[in-house]
């Protein structure tokens, strides 16, 4: 058994998850649509361009859900997965997950959004085992806070090594799937590097180390 690893946005989905997520906390009313959206889309470029102080980031999304339950949260994230998500599922991200799990391969999604919406996204494409931001929760809400490393950039692996020694997995073997430039740190460390849809940074290192380059729909 090997591992076979998932960045979530714009890998699995066709779209990034906490932004679509910001989109929908206006529809809810937790803030401001039309500034809120603003800043967002100004931090977003600046995690495409691999200048992302993620933790500026989370501190700015998660502010709207102090004080709010991980329960309440939960049951509003799960119709919003049906609704928003589960139309942008890349097919060929689930014919990859099929062929993996047909080899008998141990699949993990590692992400850097929050795990409030990376685990019911990776539920519904069956998969159990996730990596992403943890959230605090004091008394029973969430703080705004994050816990422990991000997994962002070299945060992805330094959780993902603590995960291993934990499941008492190794690297051996293991292909990793990702989309991004903040993403090659990962993509170094694996056996079988994997590139899909890639921004042009990570498909110019592709092209130059030989990687495989896919184009999902």
């Amino acid at each position: 058994m090997a591992l076979a690893i998932f960045d979530l946005d714009e890998t699995l989905i066709h779209g990034d998850c906490a932004t679509l997520w910001s989109e929908q906390m206006g529809r809810l009313g937790w803030v401001d649509s039309e500034s809120f959206m603003r800043r967002n889309n100004e931090l977003m470029d600046a995690y495409s361009h691999g200048r992302l102080a993620m933790e500026e980031f989370m501190a700015f999304s998660l502010e709207p859900m102090a004080g709010r339950s991980p329960e309440d949260v939960a049951h509003l994230v799960e119709p919003w997965v049906e609704d928003v998500i589960e139309p942008i599922i890349f097919s060929d991200a689930c014919k990859t997950l099929a062929a993996h799990r047909q080899a008998g391969d141990r699949i993990l999604v590692i992400s850097a959004s929050g795990t409030h919406l990376v685990q019911p996204i990776a539920q519904r494409l069956g998969i159990d085992e996730v990596l992403g931001i943890e959230l605090e929760v004091l008394n029973g809400v969430y703080t705004g806070n994050t816990l422990g490393t991000l997994t962002y950039r070299e945060g992805k692996i330094t959780r993902l090594l603590q995960w291993l020694e934990t499941e008492q997995e190794s690297l051996k073997g293991a292909t990793f799937y990702s989309d991004s430039r903040n993403d090659l740190p990962l993509l170094l460390r694996v056996d079988h590097p994997q590139v899909v849809n890639p921004d042009p940074v990570l498909r110019e290192h592709a092209q130059q180390a030989g990687w495989p380059i896919h184009h999902w729909k």
